[in-house]
């Protein structure tokens, strides 16, 4: 016989029990249950201490680890962060130089980052019309290919204009 763990952390007297194979055995009382356990050869783990009753478990608790960590795994695979990328530019920063940008930036939404264009306004630059300001920022927006919209309007920042998008 293998050496069988009980969870002895288990403080229900009555117990959901199910077998491994997925087989209900019902409401049975907790020495019951590591009775069971016992006699199969196999662990008693608590999966659900919340439920009414607690729900546990009659199997090998290696396999149940292992499960676990692959359940775990796999979440992670599936998480994305989503991250901030910053895009510079001047009021006289070149066509080409905006393209090259703004492809950059399409390629960042295609990957589901938002990302933050920053008009910089060095010096005098900072006493410009407001309108002229905005559309050298329009300018800039028009040139980037993917769907987006806007997630923060843009607005005034300590180093000029800055704009929040993200993928549409």
């Amino acid at each position: 016989m293998s050496n069988i763990r009980i969870n002895h952390q288990i403080t229900a007297l009555e117990l959901r029990v199910i077998l491994e194979d997925g087989t209900n055995l019902g409401v049975i009382t907790k020495d019951q249950a590591i009775e069971k356990a016992k006699e199969l050869g196999a662990d008693l783990i608590e999966i659900s201490p919340t439920a009414v009753p607690p729900v546990a478990k009659i199997m090998d608790y290696g396999k149940f680890q292992y499960a676990e960590a692959k359940k775990l795994k796999v979440a992670k695979t599936k998480v994305h962060i989503v991250e901030i990328k910053n895009i510079q530019v001047k009021v006289g920063t070149g066509e080409h130089d905006l393209e090259l940008k703004a492809k950059k930036a399409s390629e960042w939404l295609a990957e589901g980052n938002r990302i933050k264009i920053d008009l910089f306004l060095p010096g005098r630059t900072k006493y410009m019309p407001p309108e002229f300001l905005r559309d050298r920022m329009d300018r800039v927006l028009k040139l980037i290919t993917q769907e987006f919209r806007i997630a923060d309007p843009i607005k005034k920042s300590p180093k000029g204009l800055s704009v929040l998008i993200e993928k549409a």
